[in-house]
C-alpha cells in the first residue's frame, strides 16, 4: 500500500474514532422495513420514545417497506457505519428471508453489525372447540391416528405460521395438510367452523378468539412459558426443544465502530427495563428481551440454522 494511501485511511479512521466518541450527537434515523401501523412499526415508535430519552437525542423512525422487508435491510446495510442510521427487523428479513430467497440482496453475516435483541413474540396453536383435544398430548395422539385426514391454515408458503406448523410436524410425527391463506385472520372463521382443524397464530391476533369463548388455545410457542398467556403451557413441555417466535432486533450496517455499538446496546437495554416501555412492549404482544450483540448474533444464526433446515427438509418455496 502506497504512504499517500496508508496516510488517508489512518486520517478516516481517526476521524471515525472522534466522531464515534461524540456519538450521539444529532438525530438517529431508525428504519423499519416494514410499513407503517403494522406490529413491528408499533413497537419501533414505542422503542424509539425511551431509546431516544436514554441516548440525548431523537429517534426518528423511517418506514421503507417492500420485497417482504428486504429494501429496507438492504438500506440499512448500504448506511454509513456511523451510527446514525440504524435497522429495526425481524425473523422475517434475517433469519427466514435468507433461508428461503436465496437470491436476497446482503448477506446477513457480513453486511450487518448485530447490536441488540430487543423482543420476541411468540404464537398459539389455536383449535376449534368442537376438536376431540383439549390439550397438546391429545392433539398430537389425535393426529398421529389420523394421518393426512387433519388440515391446518398458515398465511402462506414460507411465513411463520407456515413453518412453525412444518417443524411441529416433524418434532410430533404427524402429517397435516397444508391450507395456505392470504392471512391468518382471513382463516378464523373457517378454524371456528371446524374447517380447518390447527392453525400457529400469533398471541395478539388469536387470544381474542380464545377470550371470547369461539377457539380453544393449546399451547404457546416460545421456549418457555409466556407472559402474554401465563396460563398456556409451552409446546417445549411436551416436544423438548420445540422453538418458534418472531424476533426483533436492532442492526447497524458493516463496520459500524464498537463505541457505537456499545452505546446504542447500553441505550436499548436500559429502555427495556423500563416498566412503561415493558407494559406497552406486552400490550403489543411482545416480550422485552435485552441482549449483548455477541448474544443477539448467536441467537439469530441459531434462528437462521432451524429455518433453513426445515425449508429445505419440507422443500418450501416462497409464494
Amino acid at each position: 500500500m502506497k504512504f499517500k494511501q496508508l496516510l488517508a485511511l489512518l486520517g478516516a479512521s481517526l476521524v471515525l474514532s472522534a466522531t464515534a466518541q461524540n456519538y450521539p450527537s444529532k438525530p438517529i434515523r431508525l428504519i423499519v422495513p416494514f410499513p407503517a401501523g403494522g406490529a413491528t412499526d408499533i413497537l419501533s415508535r414505542a422503542l424509539s420514545q425511551e431509546m431516544g430519552k436514554k441516548l440525548g437525542q431523537t429517534v426518528v423512525i423511517e418506514n421503507k417497506p417492500g420485497a417482504g422487508g428486504t429494501i429496507g435491510a438492504l438500506a440499512g446495510a448500504q448506511a454509513a457505519p456511523d451510527g446514525y442510521t440504524l435497522l429495526l427487523t425481524t425473523s422475517s428479513t434475517h433469519s427466514i428471508g435468507p433461508a428461503i430467497n436465496p437470491r436476497i440482496p446482503y448477506n446477513t453475516e457480513t453486511d450487518f453489525t448485530p447490536i441488540v435483541y430487543v423482543a420476541n413474540s411468540p404464537q398459539i396453536i389455536l383449535v376449534p372447540l368442537s376438536s376431540p383435544a383439549k390439550n397438546l398430548r391429545e392433539f398430537i395422539e389425535h393426529a398421529r391416528k389420523n394421518p393426512g385426514r387433519l388440515n391446518y391454515a398458515s398465511s402462506g408458503n414460507g411465513t411463520i405460521s407456515n413453518l412453525s406448523t412444518e417443524i411441529f410436524k416433524a418434532q410430533s410425527g404427524t402429517f397435516m395438510v397444508h391450507i395456505p391463506y392470504r392471512g391468518t385472520g382471513l382463516s378464523i372463521s373457517d378454524l371456528i367452523s371446524g374447517k380447518v382443524d390447527v392453525l400457529f397464530d400469533s398471541v395478539v391476533s388469536g387470544m381474542p378468539h380464545v377470550r371470547d369463548g369461539k377457539l380453544r388455545a393449546l399451547a404457546v410457542t416460545s421456549p418457555k412459558r409466556s407472559s402474554l398467556a401465563p396460563e398456556l403451557p409451552a409446546v417445549s413441555e411436551v416436544l423438548p426443544g420445540f422453538e418458534s417466535v418472531t424476533w426483533f432486533g436492532i442492526y447497524g450496517p458493516k463496520n459500524l465502530p464498537a463505541e457505537v455499538v456499545s452505546k446504542v446496546n447500553q441505550a436499548v437495554n436500559a429502555a427495556l427495563a423500563e416498566p412503561d416501555l415493558k407494559d406497552r412492549f406486552l400490550r403489543l404482544g411482545a416480550e422485552p428481551t435485552g441482549s449483548t450483540p455477541q448474544g443477539f448474533a448467536s441467537m439469530v444464526l441459531k434462528d437462521h440454522a432451524q429455518w433453513k433446515k426445515i425449508i429445505a427438509e419440507r422443500k418450501i418455496a416462497a409464494d
